[in-house]
């Protein structure tokens, strides 16, 4: 079977396909599943990059999705011919955060999903929603679960809220389909014309160009007549979290997703205490989380948002596409 691994130390001319034998039959409790597809997301970038060092030879991608080929003794939530999708924590089953670091994470810690198949533990998997491709599928595990533990597992969203997010990565676009799926009300920044007018497209109320406003917390306020927005999708970190203070509404609620503009800066405490908002870290969510979102996700119809499908093989390609920024939705692998 094709098999893509990562020499150390990094860096997308490192990432290699290769054959390799097959896994044979799952052991009690676990599954074989015959993968079709994964999706790049900022954390496997890292890791490819050699950002975020791992050992030499990792088999990269964090989610992973496809058809149960064989199960194990005392497996009872998958069958034969079932289509499932990965979890990014593996170990956290339910109940409050319990991991704190990316050791257990497949394509970091672990092996990950670029090859064609894999045996699991069963619990590592949850069933992918009905009427979804694998490639659709594949888009939730990472990004599609932190969307939704930070608006509704952690943040309480109900309709008639007011949701902040920033930008057009993954995690944003997904957090706008459910916001918008919730009955809430979006606004969304980008320093791109374009891409301002598919979020418009796809239902964002107000949009806010960050180049053209650099306060745009106070554009936010403005919009809000004053109040402020409910939630706020954080992925910026330091540099944009000033402006995401100065936009969420007293008593609201600021999920911190991402580091995407560096790991230290300073913080305006005193107006985040006098907001007496919620500033809540998260990374990505639980096996029952990713089940009660894929139960949300089948009562609504929902359909993540992709923008361009490469092969296995073509990994680092997926990448370089993913480096330019010029995506809108998710990059999938398929094969």
């Amino acid at each position: 079977m094709r098999v893509v691994t990562l020499k150390a130390p990094g860096g997308l001319d490192n990432l290699v396909v290769e054959e390799r034998e097959a896994p044979g039959e799952p052991r009690p409790d676990e599954i074989r599943v015959r993968l079709h597809a994964s999706s790049l997301n900022f954390h496997d970038y890292g890791v490819a990059i050699g950002a975020i060092p791992t050992a030499d030879g990792r088999i990269p991608m964090a989610d992973g999705a496809g058809v149960v080929e064989a199960v194990g003794a005392g497996v009872t939530d998958f069958s034969v011919g079932d289509a499932v999708v990965s979890t990014f924590f593996p170990t956290w089953l339910e109940g409050p955060a319990r991991v704190g670091d990316f050791s257990t994470t497949p394509g970091d810690g672990v092996d990950g999903y670029a090859l064609e198949s894999v045996v699991r533990p069963a619990t590592w998997f949850t069933h992918q929603p009905k009427g979804y491709s694998h490639e659709e599928s594949a888009t939730l595990t990472t990004a599609g679960l932190t969307a939704w533990r930070a608006l509704v597992a952690d943040g309480g969203l109900k309709a008639g809220d007011t949701v902040l997010v920033l930008g057009t990565g993954g995690v944003s676009i997904f957090a706008l389909q459910f916001a918008r799926m919730m009955g809430a009300r979006v606004i969304g920044t980008s320093s791109s014309e374009e891409k301002l007018e598919r979020l418009k497209a796809m239902g964002a109320e107000h949009v806010i160009h960050y180049r053209q406003e650099p306060e745009w917390g106070r554009k936010v306020k403005e919009i809000t007549a004053g109040v402020g927005v409910d939630h706020v999708v954080e992925v910026g970190g330091p540099g944009t979290l000033p402006q995401s203070i100065e936009a969420v509404r007293i008593g609201g609620h600021i999920s911190l997703i991402g580091v995407l503009t560096g790991r230290q800066g300073d913080i305006p405490t005193a107006k985040l205490m006098a907001k007496q908002a919620r500033l809540q870290g998260l990374i990505v969510g639980s096996r029952r989380q990713q089940m009660e979102m894929i139960q949300a996700i089948e009562a609504c119809g929902m359909k993540p948002l992709i923008d361009s499908r490469f092969a296995l093989e073509e990994i680092a390609a997926a990448f370089r596409h993913q480096e330019s920024g010029k995506h809108f939705g998710k990059i999938c692998l398929s094969w």
